[in-house]
């Protein structure tokens, strides 16, 4: 791939890297714990990830403004040194033992991290050529799946082998390798800073959500765009469905002496599965218009996630469950590729920013149904695999009919190109001055 040879994308993956794995070790060997440390007392796990995800509510509106608004770079680096500085918090707070105080600093450490991946992304789009975006929006997905297949066997092997407190400085070094990796690219200022230079006085709560208001404008008007980030919604639902029911199918169905081995299995499976989709994703990327390489592979899972639920056979659930990973790898890939290729580098924070508040809602509305549906009102858990088939076969439709119709309609933007006239106008109002 020629994107490895851009010194700064090389960088910035590697500090991708580097933080996805501090956020992930340290969390993980941090459930074991509780869950070995109070182990009469399970709600203790529920709560610490809750502390992962509930931020997102409270930052959501301000992570983009903050992307867009300050220096990308500094902002991105900013959160690791940070994270930084909380983890050594962390380190010696669980000496004091008190839990709530643990807590209060999880949830402070995940706030920051919010604010990281739309500065990144940001970042990404302005330092590559548009053809570069799927590959590197196939390389993120790959992470993703990765610390699927392996982040809980990590947590718990660093738990097992350094402890708690050494999986915490693990997280401490990794933060730390992030923010010089950041440190040291070498990016153009207007790419950094593509609405110019602002500080803390030029920013209020008015002004921070005129700007929140701006980037749901933007997303809105343009219809493409939309449809785009909707996906993330989906992609959100299809993930918060498939981190429990194979659960319940494997307890109530196929194998309920063993579905936690299973269960287990079946996140292998499906890891597997995104891998081998996300490197098809990348070479088709290049031969298939993305329109369609995002509605064919949702209508192929889609039909899967039928059998999913169907099957009464562990091969096939299996077999299923590899072929639908498979096709959602190529899906984000199409997201992550195209949205960059379309969206104004002054916006792009904003844009970036409401992908994960998309996908917590989704995952959050497909639990909290499940939950009220499941065992109470629907007795089989076949159902809700149909059920979450047909949202996803209604979006694969959708996709289908309109993204060839808006895709004509909506132009690509040159970022390098819009890049330059930035420069060039903050120039030419130097020189007057």
């Amino acid at each position: 791939m020629d994107i490895f040879k851009n010194r700064n994308f090389v960088r910035l993956f590697f500090a991708a890297l580097a933080s996805q794995m501090g956020t992930t070790v340290g969390n993980m060997a941090f459930a074991f714990f509780l869950l070995d440390r109070f182990s009469s007392q399970p709600a203790y796990t529920t709560i610490a990830e809750l502390m992962y995800s509930l931020p997102t509510v409270f930052v959501f509106f301000l992570v983009g403004v903050v992307a867009d608004r300050f220096d990308r770079k500094k902002v991105a680096e900013n959160c690791d040194w940070i994270r930084a500085g909380l983890t050594v918090v962390f380190f010696f707070v669980l000496y004091l033992q008190s839990i709530p105080l643990v807590f209060c600093v999880l949830f402070i450490r995940s706030a920051v991290t919010k604010f990281f991946y739309p500065a990144e992304a940001s970042l990404v789009q302005a330092i590559l050529r548009k053809d570069q975006y799927a590959q590197a929006a196939g390389l993120n997905q790959m992470l993703f799946s990765l610390f699927m297949l392996f982040g809980v066997g990590l947590g718990a092997f660093m738990y097992k082998t350094i402890g708690l407190h050494g999986a915490i400085a693990l997280d401490f070094i990794s933060f730390i390798i992030s923010g010089f990796l950041i440190r040291s690219c070498n990016i153009p200022l207007e790419a950094r800073q593509p609405n110019g230079e602002k500080g803390w006085k030029h920013i209020t709560v008015k002004s921070s959500m005129h700007d929140f208001k701006e980037g749901i404008v933007y997303i809105l008007k343009n219809k493409l765009l939309a449809s785009l980030v909707f996906g993330y919604f989906i992609f959100g639902l299809v993930s918060g469905g498939l981190s429990v029911l194979p659960m319940f199918k494997m307890k109530y169905e196929l194998s309920p002496d063993s579905y936690e081995w299973h269960t287990s299995l079946f996140t292998v499976v499906l890891g597997i599965g995104l891998l081998v989709g996300v490197g098809g994703g990348v070479l088709l990327s290049k031969k298939v218009k993305p329109e369609y390489l995002m509605s064919v592979p949702i209508f192929i899972a889609g039909v899967f996630i039928i059998l999913l639920g169907f099957t009464d056979q562990l091969p096939i659930y299996y077999a299923a469950a590899f072929i639908a990973g498979t096709c959602i790898g190529p899906i984000n890939t199409a997201l992550g590729g195209w949205i960059p290729k379309i969206v104004h580098p002054r916006l792009m924070g904003r844009v970036s920013g409401w992908t994960d508040p998309l996908m917590m809602l989704a995952q959050s509305s497909a639990l909290g149904l499940i939950a009220l549906l499941f065992p109470g009102i629907i007795g089989n858990v076949d159902y809700i695999y149909y059920g979450l088939a047909g949202v996803i076969l209604l979006a694969a439709l959708y996709y289908f009919i309109a993204l060839p119709r808006f895709s004509t309609q909506t132009a690509e933007v040159d970022v390098q190109a819009a890049l330059k006239r930035q420069k060039n106008t903050k120039a030419k109002i130097n020189s007057a001055l």
